[in-house]
């Protein structure tokens, strides 16, 4: 059966794989997802709603655990300390800026919400910015695999709706890179940087 076939049997489920996924970290799949939208076999509204919710509650989460273990963890695990002290760094440079946007920068988002939890912003700040930055962040990734997804239809016409295991192909490619090149770029980290001044978080 090809892939758009399940998608329009089984779209209810794919919300929540969109959610789950993104809740864990992926721009991929919201890609993807904005593909299939653009085709009409899956609602941009609700691939919005889940994308943006799963962004917001894994982020929410990470801050969560770096507020509350954010050193004892730093200590058993002193390589992430080299991705907190660059996300802290970019926080007091940049603060409310670097909230919004540390979606978008690879290199540090996946410690980010983590060293913000460290730090001395507000929970109820962090909350608010948080579910701003993730809409954001959703509508985005949607918008340009929307756009693709009608690019590749104007140029393919009803071919476009026939993606399948090809177009999953592409967007398994570009998450595979992605990964290479994060991986490579954490084995060239291979000091560990003297320790954080974390500022205490608030109570």
């Amino acid at each position: 059966m090809e892939l758009n076939q399940l998608i329009a049997d089984h779209g209810a489920w794919f919300y929540l794989i969109a959610f789950v996924w993104t809740f864990l970290e992926g721009e991929t799949v919201v890609l993807f997802a904005g593909f299939a939208a653009a085709q009409g076999l899956l609602n941009p509204f609700l691939l919005l709603a889940a994308t943006g919710l799963g962004s917001f509650a894994g982020d929410q989460a990470c801050f969560w655990v770096g507020r509350h273990f954010g050193s004892r963890l730093l200590n058993r695990f002193p390589r992430w300390r080299f991705g907190v002290e660059a996300a802290l760094r970019w926080l007091e440079r940049y603060n409310t800026g670097f909230i919004l946007s540390f979606r978008f920068i690879y290199g540090v988002r996946n410690f980010s919400a983590f060293a913000m939890g460290m730090s001395a912003i507000r929970g109820r700040r962090f909350l608010a910015l948080n579910f701003l930055a993730a809409a954001l962040w959703a509508a985005s990734f949607i918008a340009a695999g929307y756009f693709l997804g009608h690019a590749f239809r104007a140029v393919l016409g009803d071919l476009a709706r026939s993606f399948s295991l090809a177009m999953l192909g592409v967007f398994v490619a570009i998450a595979c890179s992605i990964g290479i090149v994060h991986r490579v770029q954490r084995r060239r980290q291979l000091r560990v940087p003297p320790g954080i001044k974390v500022a205490a978080p608030p109570t």
